[in-house]
């Protein structure tokens, strides 16, 4: 329910009607699942406020992502994570917790030599995001491979939050990307 309201934009009623639900039982279990998120977010040290929406610091810290993610420089990305970073692709249950976890992630499976990405930068539930684009060696059009949506805590990314290839077009994107 939370995803199909809070990242995939559907409203209330539209939730209601394909869940089969009253809207007040919508929103009263997205009031719950809210609150819980909040506290399991405190608990994991991602109680620090984000830069406001649309501020310098935060176009700032999102670029620095986004070139050192494009760049494949996983160190760059691994020194913009906070230490208690969570890496999960849902629906999936991948979930890494920690610095170290996560740069062994990306480094065996996400930058590992040979793959380079764009990304095209969107919102997503309020939270910075990006359509993600793998790109071949050989300069074909870049293949979605999903929405990165990036939780960020104080001057840094507490979470990143992978969801598959299907949820682009609710945000505008391609399923294809020219090489740019």
């Amino acid at each position: 329910m939370l995803v199909l309201r809070d990242v995939l934009g559907f409203h209330a009623g539209e939730v209601a009607e394909m869940l089969d639900a009253t809207e007040e039982s919508v929103k009263s279990a997205l009031k719950r699942a809210r609150g819980t998120l909040r506290g399991h977010r405190a608990g994991r040290g991602a109680g620090e406020p984000a830069p406001p929406p649309g501020s310098a610091a935060e176009r700032q810290l999102v670029a620095r992502f986004a070139r050192a993610y494009e760049a494949g420089d996983v160190g760059g990305v691994v020194d913009l994570l906070t230490d208690d970073v969570w890496l999960t692709m849902p629906p999936a249950p991948l979930e890494y917790h920690g610095r170290a976890r996560a740069a062994s992630f990306l480094a065996v499976v996400s930058l590992r030599p040979g793959r380079t990405f764009r990304l095209v930068p969107t919102r997503a539930n309020g939270q910075p995001a990006f359509g993600f684009y793998a790109h071949g060696a050989r300069g074909e059009a870049g293949r979605a491979t999903g929405l990165l949506v990036l939780t960020l805590a104080g001057g840094r990314v507490g979470a990143l939050t992978h969801f598959g290839s299907t949820v682009l077009p609710r945000f505008g994107l391609p399923r294809l990307r020219p090489r740019s």
